[in-house]
């Protein structure tokens, strides 16, 4: 038994697909294949049930893919001490964040943790949030920036910031000349927002859940895949939309054509939060991204100390 054909059958438990788990071990599928039934035959079990459209993981094997995944992490612990030397903040660390967080926070990030941490280069991602709960777990990032609610085993969490929401509106549009707007004004707009599995939709739609309209096939909401199709799209005049305030951007769009309009009333927002494992064995390069983070000068959030 060894380290690599641990981690051959982590992946392919994870992909459940042998040529994507030997893509993702940089491997060839036969490979990968040879590896695993020699582990299998080892340990005298099957930890995989085959058919020729799917891959299963047998329930014994559940059980040995979570050990196997708790060797690799006492592999890269090992790994840790032997770096001790370089010390914590002095190799690369792997940081996801979901879609509607990344664009707007990275560019501030980078500045900020070089001061702090000029030795530590950031291997970044921008990615949905279940994608990047089961990056965590299985190694793959060593934190990920995300909004909750988020709830993970084994998993520490320190919130970040809060972010309040604004209004977007076409700079011609007659709410564009309010000073705030109200919900109830929002219920007669066609109100724009990002496709299912974004976070940020659904605390949208918390905030404002009267903006819901019932669509049928002659009248279905456009959708965007990110934030700034979203901005494109209330720039041409479809609609309006609801973004977080690190989003607003008047270098794309000058007054003339895009307006944003704060909320009459109280004004929702989000929290942004930092998670990585327990058992991560680099606390300074976490403390570093933190500290990073929180010093980042975009005055459109509010730093929680």
């Amino acid at each position: 038994m060894t380290l690599t054909e641990l981690r051959y059958i982590v992946t392919l438990a994870r992909e459940k697909h042998f040529r994507k788990a030997a893509e993702k071990c940089f491997v060839s599928q036969p490979t990968l294949s040879v590896a695993i039934k020699k582990l299998e035959d080892e340990l005298n079990i099957a930890i995989f049930e085959r058919s020729r459209t799917e891959v299963r993981v047998t329930p014994l094997g559940e059980r040995i893919i979570e050990q196997a995944i708790r060797v690799l992490e006492e592999a890269e612990i090992v790994k840790t001490i032997a770096d001790e030397g370089r010390g914590e903040i002095n190799s690369a660390l792997k940081v996801g964040a979901i879609f509607t967080v990344g664009p707007y926070l990275f560019p501030h990030l980078i500045r900020h943790i070089k001061p702090i941490a000029p030795t530590m280069p950031l291997i970044l991602e921008e990615n949905y949030t279940e994608v990047l709960r089961n990056k965590l777990r299985h190694g793959e990032l060593d934190a990920i920036i995300i909004s909750p609610p988020f709830k993970e085993p084994e998993t520490e969490m320190i919130d970040l910031y809060d972010e309040p929401f604004c209004i977007l509106t076409p700079a011609d549009h007659p709410l564009a000349e309010k000073e705030k707007i109200t919900r109830k004004q929002l219920e007669k707009e066609q109100i724009l927002l990002l496709g299912e599995g974004h976070c940020f939709r659904d605390q949208v739609l918390k905030a404002c859940p009267t903006i819901q309209k019932e669509t049928s096939e002659t009248n279905l909401t456009p959708q965007g895949t990110s934030l700034e199709t979203l901005r494109h799209m209330v720039a041409s005049g479809l609609g309006l939309t609801i973004v977080p305030m690190s989003a607003v951007d008047h270098q794309i769009y000058d007054s003339d054509t895009l307006v944003y309009k704060p909320f009459a009333g109280k004004t929702p927002y989000r929290s942004v939060s930092i998670v990585w494992r327990k058992r991560f064995p680099r606390p300074k390069a976490i403390e570093a991204l933190t500290q990073a983070i929180q010093s980042c000068s975009i005055d459109v959030i509010a730093t929680k100390s």
